[in-house]
């Protein structure tokens, strides 16, 4: 999925992968960062993604965050994983959604100023990953409810509190989630 940010003249791609293996994480930004300049790359722990909203809304602070001057990292990658995490730490935000190596199931945000090179940045990591691509995996499921109520400290209360429906208690999921997301910049 690649969107555009009017606002930022910039484009987002966000993906999802299965039977991934990246044994060495450093390597994989590495590679993947080498072919096209000027491109954001990173990679989360789908396992703990509510969906493909959940990483829409954290490039979106991430770049308002930076435009605003309120960045918490130099990097807008990182910013991203701060954002997606709900965390101000870096070495927090990694340990809870940076992805590991035994990770077999990820998710990957891109931002670039090109389509062009979004596409081209997709690819190349499509080929590093050794895994399917499976966008499926960004999906909210009833597995992944639970970690990411407690990564995110929603409790029963919140829940029932936005909850209009027993049948859309994903969607509000994903609703609390990415305003925890949204909070974020408001934590100083």
């Amino acid at each position: 999925m690649i969107r555009k940010l009017e606002e930022f003249g910039r484009y987002v791609a966000i993906a999802g992968f299965r039977d991934a293996k990246i044994e060495d994480i450093n390597a994989f930004f590495t590679l993947a960062r080498k072919k096209i300049a000027d491109v954001e790359i990173q990679i989360f722990d789908a396992n703990l993604i509510a969906s493909w909203e959940h990483l829409y809304f954290a490039a979106l602070n991430a770049l308002k965050a930076f435009q605003g001057k309120l960045n918490i990292s130099n990097s807008l990658a990182m910013e991203t994983l701060l954002y997606a995490s709900a965390q101000r730490q870096i070495d927090k935000a990694i340990d809870l959604l940076g992805t590991k190596p035994q990770c077999s199931k990820i998710a990957v945000l891109i931002i670039a100023k090109m389509l062009k090179d979004a596409k081209s940045a997709l690819e190349n990591v499509s080929k590093l990953v050794s895994g399917e691509r499976d966008d499926t995996t960004l999906q909210l499921t009833d597995e992944k409810m639970e970690g990411i109520r407690r990564l995110f400290n929603i409790s029963d209360l919140e829940m029932k509190s936005k909850l209009k429906q027993k049948a859309l208690e994903k969607e509000t999921l994903v609703d609390l989630v990415i305003e925890h997301v949204a909070l974020l910049v408001t934590q100083r």
